[in-house]
C-alpha cells in the first residue's frame, strides 16, 4: 500500500479517511487535524499559557506532545488518584515524559488532599467514575484558575466525544447536550476548555503515540470495569468497523446541524454562582462538592 500524499510505502491506513500515509505524512496529517481543530474553534492563541491534563494515557500525552512541538506554552496537570498498583506507574510515565522534554508538571496529591479515590470509594459508596471525574474535575478548572492558565485542555478524542453523544441523546439529557462542544467558553472562575483532539479516533492517537515512541500508560483502571460509558464505545467502535468514517460524520453532523439548535437554551446564568466559604472554588449549594466531601471522609 502507497502514501496517499508522497507515494512511499505507506505504514498507517486510515479506513475512515479512505487513505494510508508513511510516517512522516501521517504526522503532517495528524498535526493538521489537531491544527484545523483549534483554528475553527479559535481554541486558544500562541501567546496563551495552556495548561494539560494529564492521565499517562496516550491520548492526554500525545496531546501534551503535539502541542509543544506546535511551539505552545503547554503545562501538565497529573491528579495521583493513589489507586495501588495503578497510579503510581501512571505517575512514573508523566514524570518521565515532562524530564524528557523539559516541560513544567503540576501533580495534586489526593492523598495529601485527603480524598484518595479507594478510600473513597470504599466509604461513600458511590459510583466510581463519577466520583473520581467530578473530583479530577474540581482540581483541573480550580488549578487552571489559581494559576493564571488562560486555557485548559484536555486529551478527549472522537471516540470519547461520539460515545458521550449517543449516550446523552439516547437519554435525552439536554443539559449535557447543549454543553457538548470542543470548545467550553470561560464563565465565572471557569478558564476556556478545549479539546483539540476530537477530530482523531483512538486509532490514530495510538500511532501517533507509537511511531513517535511515546510511553505511555496503557491499563485500565480496576475502578471502571462494567462502566456505561465503556459499552457504548464497544458500539460506536463495531459501528465504526463496520462503516468507516460514521464517528465523524455523527459528531460533525451534531456540531453543524444540531448544537446551533440548541443554543438559545443558554446555560444556567454565573451570577447564580458563589463561593465555596471553605476553598473558593465556585458553586451553586452553600459548600462545593468536593469540600463536602472531605468534610464527610474526617467522620
Amino acid at each position: 500500500m502507497k502514501c496517499r500524499r508522497c507515494g512511499k510505502q505507506a505504514e498507517v491506513e486510515l479506513r475512515s479517511h479512505h487513505a494510508a500515509f508513511c510516517r512522516d505524512c501521517f504526522f503532517i496529517f495528524f498535526r493538521r487535524q489537531v491544527e484545523r481543530a483549534i483554528k475553527r474553534w479559535r481554541m486558544f492563541k500562541p501567546q496563551d499559557r495552556i495548561l494539560v491534563a494529564i492521565s499517562g494515557g496516550k491520548d492526554s500525552l500525545s496531546l501534551w506532545d503535539i502541542l509543544l512541538n506546535m511551539g505552545y506554552k503547554a503545562t501538565g496537570l497529573y491528579i495521583d488518584l493513589k489507586i495501588d498498583g495503578f497510579s503510581e506507574k501512571a505517575k512514573e510515565k508523566v514524570e518521565k515524559f515532562a524530564q524528557e522534554r523539559k516541560s513544567d508538571l503540576i501533580i495534586v496529591d489526593l492523598e495529601k488532599e485527603g480524598i484518595p479515590i479507594p478510600k473513597i470509594i470504599h466509604y461513600s459508596g458511590k459510583e466510581p467514575c463519577s466520583i473520581c471525574g467530578q473530583i479530577k474535575r474540581y482540581y483541573f478548572n480550580r488549578m487552571a484558575y489559581e494559576k493564571n492558565f488562560h486555557v485548559l485542555a484536555t486529551g478527549h478524542n472522537l471516540d470519547d466525544e461520539t460515545t458521550r453523544l449517543l449516550a446523552n441523546l439516547l437519554r435525552w439529557q439536554m443539559t449535557y447536550l447543549i454543553d457538548q462542544a470542543p470548545v467550553l467558553p470561560p464563565t465565572y472562575r471557569f478558564v476556556k476548555k478545549v479539546k483539540p483532539l476530537y477530530r482523531l479516533g483512538e486509532y490514530e492517537i495510538a500511532a501517533y503515540a507509537f511511531l513517535k515512541n511515546i510511553d505511555y500508560f496503557a491499563y485500565r483502571c480496576p475502578f471502571s470495569k462494567g462502566a456505561t460509558f465503556l459499552k457504548y464505545k464497544e458500539y460506536i467502535a463495531y459501528i465504526e468497523y463496520k462503516f468507516p468514517g460514521t464517528k465523524l460524520d455523527f459528531y460533525e453532523g451534531f456540531l453543524k446541524k444540531l448544537r446551533p439548535l440548541l443554543q438559545p437554551l443558554q446555560r444556567q446564568s454565573a451570577n447564580t454562582f458563589h463561593l465555596c466559604p471553605e476553598c473558593g472554588y465556585p458553586t451553586l449549594a452553600p459548600q462545593c462538592s468536593i469540600c463536602r466531601l472531605k468534610a464527610e471522609m474526617k467522620k
